[in-house]
């Protein structure tokens, strides 16, 4: 089994990497491989909206970067793990622009990530980490993952790269996520030998605009 785990902070060893890294030591102990990916880096713009994903169903968006390799990357995993630090109490720019395009491509191929298992992990100095956590937490809802939950909000705190692995409370919450995780993964599998997955329902689409 395998997780893809992405990293969406510009700083590559920085609070978000720890908090990944304290989940991903508890996959590893399960013998679950964790692969993770920095991307917050990266030169990836925002959707423009153009639909060709839908229209090509090739599982690629028409813009060629770091996206379309991800998305084969998640495709052929059992899980994925978001991770982002928080700006003005919301996900990192690039992050973002990530997150809007990849999901979107996923949902417009047969919905690629439809019952893979999916959580979210947050860094932050003070304040605006919940509704981070939210905000990464519609994308994986939106893509009807199953979502395993620690003790409390995934979210660690700490201002300098390192920092996060003083708060205590933090690294409880990641090393149980992580646990919850493993097992996660495990008793899907195990439900897939007993049991069928629940076809995709019809969807209506509505707008106020009649």
């Amino acid at each position: 089994m395998k997780v893809i785990a992405i990293n969406g902070s510009p700083k590559a060893n920085g609070n978000t990497f720890h908090a990944i890294e304290m989940v991903a030591d508890e996959l590893k102990a399960e013998n679950i491989e964790v692969e993770i990916v920095h991307i917050g880096n990266k030169h990836i713009r925002g959707c423009i909206a153009c639909n060709k994903c839908g229209e090509r169903k090739d599982e690629r968006c028409i813009i060629e970067d770091d996206v379309n390799e991800l998305i084969q990357k998640v495709k052929d995993a059992d899980g994925i793990l978001l991770g982002s630090p928080v700006y003005y109490s919301g996900i990192a720019g690039t992050m973002k622009s990530f997150l809007d395009r990849f999901f979107q491509v996923a949902y417009m191929n047969d919905e690629m990530l439809r019952h893979k298992v999916g959580a979210s992990v947050v860094a932050v100095r003070r304040s605006g980490g919940t509704a981070t956590f939210n905000q990464l937490n519609i994308y994986i809802n939106h893509a009807e993952m199953i979502m395993p939950a620690s003790h409390y909000w995934h979210v660690i705190h700490g201002t300098l790269p390192g920092e996060a692995v003083k708060d205590l409370e933090g690294v409880s919450i990641m090393k149980q996520l992580g646990k919850n995780m493993a097992w996660t993964l495990k008793s899907l599998l195990d439900g897939k030998k007993n049991h069928n997955l629940p076809l995709a329902g019809e969807k209506v689409y509505t707008s106020f605009i009649r």
